[in-house]
């Protein structure tokens, strides 16, 4: 009787063990919109890969690359609704919904890395408390490389794009391109080179990695390092499975992305060398743009940077006062 007691005993231990574990162990699905070779990619993937191997199995995260989950301008809404628990998300698309989420990419307000994460230190108490107010917690924010200025022809001074047809993703290029003197042509990332290839564009702001990724050499011949912003990226997680976690695995969690998010910032001004090198190589030219061209962006940076001031909010307006006070 003993020993037949021990061994169902023992059985029903070592099945609510299995339970147990089972029911610990968690899986991310985690979707993002651009190729998984792409620089911001990889940072999320480097994230995932560390919190899988150091939650010790307690929770897996699974990135879904290049639109394959849902796409891009779907991945909020989903992290919102509790869709998928976790995303990665380019911001500056969702302006519209709160215009903190798009300070970052205002032309011209931050023109080199420390200035682009001095911006992000003044704004992310801001872009955090949107976020909550939405059911969600801020991770980290990968920085893209800098905004260039791609032109089937050069541009030596801002004449030269009077007339020009310039390539706008939303409403902020767009209103760039009348500032320049451009028409503005709404086209989507999927569409550049067929924009460019028919006429339709010739002219566009864009990262270098847009430029590597899209081989822009086949349809512009310069490509000018305005810096004109340095967007960020986010990963997001919905705050009821932010919450379902136990205190060790979210400590996990923050310590990949404080990783994550160091090693971003920390590799994208080489980064951006490599992206530049490569389309010189493939017979574009890279210049630093005219005094003059700089002075005529600078000069549309103040104005856009005083219109976005003016329709952000109390909260928007006092984290560009911030950025400001601390330059």
């Amino acid at each position: 009787m003993l020993g037949t007691y021990m061994k169902t005993g023992g059985a029903a231990l070592a099945l609510s063990a299995a339970a147990t574990l089972a029911q610990a162990q968690e899986k991310w699905d985690m979707p993002a919109a651009y190729s998984g070779k792409n620089f911001i990619s990889q940072s999320y993937i480097a994230f995932a890969e560390d919190v899988t191997a150091n939650s010790g199995g307690a929770l897996e995260i699974v990135v879904h690359p290049a639109g394959s989950l849902y796409k891009g301008s779907e991945i909020l809404r989903a992290v919102r609704s509790g869709q998928v628990p976790i995303g990665g998300r380019y911001m500056g698309a969702h302006a519209k919904e709160d215009p903190i989420f798009g300070l970052d990419t205002v032309p011209f307000v931050a023109t080199n890395f420390d200035e682009a994460w001095a911006l992000y230190q003044a704004s992310k108490p801001a872009i955090e408390a949107a976020l909550e107010e939405r059911g969600m917690k801020l991770l980290f924010m990968p920085v893209w490389p800098p905004q260039g200025l791609f032109s089937a022809n050069p541009v030596e001074t801002m004449a030269d794009m009077d007339g020009a047809k310039f390539r706008a993703a939303d409403a902020n290029t767009s209103r760039l391109a009348v500032l320049m003197g451009a028409t503005p042509t709404k086209t989507e990332a999927t569409e550049i080179s067929q924009a460019f290839s028919t006429g339709v564009a010739d002219s566009m702001m864009g990262s270098g990695a847009i430029g590597v990724f899209q081989k822009m050499w086949d349809y512009a011949d310069h490509f000018y390092t305005v810096n004109a912003w340095m967007p960020k990226s986010a990963v997001i997680v919905n705050l009821e499975a932010w919450n379902g976690l136990d205190e060790a695995t979210q400590k996990v969690v923050t310590d990949a992305a404080t990783k994550a998010e160091a090693d971003v910032w920390a590799a994208v001004a080489g980064v951006t060398d490599g992206y530049n090198a490569t389309m010189a190589e493939n017979g574009m030219t890279v210049a630093a743009p005219s005094d003059e061209l700089a002075a005529s962006f600078q000069e549309i940076g103040t104005t856009m940077a005083q219109e976005w001031a003016d329709n952000a909010g109390d909260a928007g307006a006092a984290a560009l006062d911030a950025y400001k006070a601390a330059k």
